[in-house]
């Protein structure tokens, strides 16, 4: 079975799918990310399905995207020759005057080209649908065009190649010279429509969504702000981000995947296939960093639509389309990826308490509005009833940034949060002219400021939460959000905490109390690069070169990362690839960018972090 790192993302932002080292596609759902695969062998590599194309002998493997595109290219090499696989979701050519949405045809196209020599290919088309629950039948409506039904999906595959369709999968042999191709496209509908042959599209057309797609990820990352050192990576993060959005709503995955595991052999498995208001938003941010407007302003209106009504009915994630109701399954007849269960679907930690959100929202609309955006009077109200939540729920216990599973807790970071949504409620009102009880959010805000720094300074550093003594990673946000100078002793005493107490050969895992939860966990990246960028803003430059050098490394061969790695041997842990590593990638060598250029501010001052890059790069521009 392929490791974590082993695969690669493609996509259409809609849904995506994970490609093997080996040439197997062994995750995929259609028509969206949260449907049930109809590919899953990276879960159960018996009843998963997949869809394979490699060489029949032995082989070597290259891989990288295409430049400045989604679009995988997996070189095989042979004693006999050496072909070139590229893999792809087609999108239509890019709509200028929607430049956000992204306009699919639910498919995934193959083509593979022998540039030298002479290879033989095999070709297995084995889907399992509804998450490997069955088999579905599979039926020639011609020598190149089979249909593949069951349940509510259809699949339609159109080839160059003769296929052979039996019970069980769609098979294909293709002996390719230089310069001769083998192009496949497998097409999702539903079960319920009724395609005949000369319905598929043709190879013309195939190769002409080739192209299309191709130009469209080119066109899209041209956009990118950012140049410097960390280009390449830098964009290779916003490309798979993009590929993260579902274009329709403008919401945002965690990640493509679920119950990849936090521990191989672990129970630690979840569905991260929604939309988390911390993520989402996190992850807006640094498309805004980059310069990426129309995919905010996407999100907000996803977030006004989802939102409707009352503010106190704010949940911390919700589904792509905005369904509130995401009931946790345990799928157990899948063995999950290398003996890792249970395999769950939806997330039960959909109707905890978690504080930060409000947080999470108003900073993000406060950064969006710091670019240009439009804040409505009608935002307003909506924005104006979150801080007015705040100054009742504050002091409450909650389930926190990690959604532990197991007793509500006073955690530093959610009261942190809930400082900065008064903290950008004010800002937004001030700058917008609207009205509201600002006085009373003032005293909250600087309510809510006494409490944590009389906790930090009874301890010298900020904890996980204020019955605790032990270091927590999302601590080091305080000097990020503006909280304290990235400077004050306070900060350096959290941060040598975390270093002390959390820290293994560069990786930062969240914590190491307990959570009611069986088993460990890898370090956790998202935290990792939280640790860079204070060191950054702290001025410890050496130390921050070496943590970055060290986080860049464990990128896999296609640049992508998963949420967790383990220290001693840099394995990927945890669902793949995964927004809020990416994001945090694209921040963290943006405020280096600026270490290097000696553009940072003055670290005896107080300043948001997301703030100073964003206007770091229009400076640079």
């Amino acid at each position: 079975m392929n490791r974590i790192q082993d695969y690669a993302l493609i996509g259409d932002c809609h849904s995506s799918a994970l490609v093997g080292k080996d040439g197997s596609i062994d995750w995929c759902c259609f028509p969206r990310f949260d449907s049930p695969s109809l590919l899953g062998r990276v879960l159960d590599e018996k009843k998963g399905g997949f869809f394979q194309i490699c060489p029949a002998s032995n082989y070597r493997v290259e891989r990288k995207y295409k430049k400045d595109t989604n679009i995988l290219e997996t070189t095989f090499l042979c004693e006999s020759g050496i072909v070139v696989l590229e893999d792809c979701m087609p999108v239509e050519p890019m709509d200028s005057t929607r430049p956000s949405r992204v306009q699919s045809y639910g498919s995934i196209l193959r083509k593979a080209t022998c540039i030298e020599g002479k290879v033989e290919l095999k070709v297995i088309l084995q889907p399992a649908f509804e998450y490997g629950s069955f088999v579905p039948r599979f039926r020639s409506t011609s020598d190149r065009t089979v249909e593949i039904a069951g349940g509510a999906d259809a699949l339609w595959v159109t080839s160059s190649h003769p296929l052979n369709a039996n019970h069980e999968n769609v098979s294909a042999t293709a002996a390719l010279e230089e310069n001769e191709t083998l192009i496949i496209d497998m097409e999702w509908s539903s079960s319920i429509e009724e395609r005949k042959p000369e319905h598929h599209p043709s190879l013309a057309d195939l190769e002409g969504r080739l192209a299309d797609t191709q130009a469209f990820w080119k066109k899209w990352i041209s956009g990118c702000r950012y140049s410097g050192p960390y280009e390449e990576p830098i964009k290779r993060s916003a490309l798979a981000l993009k590929a993260m959005i579902y274009s329709p709503s403008g919401a945002v995955v965690a990640a493509p995947t679920t119950s990849l595991p936090e521990q191989i052999g672990g129970e630690r498995n979840w569905d991260y296939r929604y939309t988390w208001i911390r993520d989402s938003t996190l992850t807006l941010i640094s498309m805004m960093i980059l310069g990426f407007k129309a995919e905010a302003d996407a999100f907000r209106h996803w977030l006004r639509r989802t939102s409707a009504g009352r503010p106190q009915d704010l949940q911390i994630m919700y589904g792509i389309d905005g369904r509130r109701s995401l009931p946790e399954q345990e799928l157990s007849h899948l063995a999950g990826h290398r003996s890792s269960r249970p395999v769950r679907i939806g997330n039960g930690a959909v109707k905890q308490l978690q504080l930060d959100a409000y947080g999470s929202l108003l900073q993000a609309v406060h950064l969006y509005a710091r670019l240009g955006g439009e804040v409505s009077p009608t935002n307003w109200i909506y924005l104006r009833g979150l801080a007015e939540i705040v100054t009742e729920r504050w002091e409450l216990p909650d389930q926190g940034i990690w959604e532990i599973r197991d007793r509500p807790r006073h955690f530093i970071h959610s009261k942190l949060l809930c400082w900065v949504a008064l903290d950008r409620a004010l800002k937004i009102a001030e700058s917008h002219g609207f009205e509201g009880p600002l006085d009373k959010w003032k005293q909250h805000r600087d309510a809510i400021r006494n409490y944590l720094m009389d906790d930090a300074q009874k301890k010298g550093w900020f904890s996980q939460h204020t019955e605790s003594e032990e270091a927590d990673a999302s601590s080091l946000l305080v000097p990020a959000m503006g909280f304290l100078p990235p400077t004050d002793p306070l900060v350096l005493g959290t941060i040598q905490q975390v270093r002390d107490n959390l820290e293994n050969k560069g990786l930062v895992y969240r914590y190491r109390g307990s959570d009611g939860l069986r088993g460990e966990e890898g370090g956790f990246l998202l935290c990792s690069f939280w640790l860079l960028d204070a060191l950054i803003h702290a001025r410890k430059l050496k130390e921050s070169r070496a943590l970055l050098e060290r986080l860049i490394q464990l990128e896999n061969d296609c640049g992508l990362y998963a949420e967790e790695a383990i220290p001693d041997t840099g394995e990927a842990l945890g669902n793949f690839p995964q927004a809020f590593t990416h994001m945090a990638l694209v921040t963290s060598c943006t405020h280096w960018t600026a270490a290097l250029e000696d553009r940072l501010p003055n670290g005896k001052q107080a300043y948001d972090f997301a703030e100073f890059a964003m206007r770091s790069i229009q400076e640079r521009n």
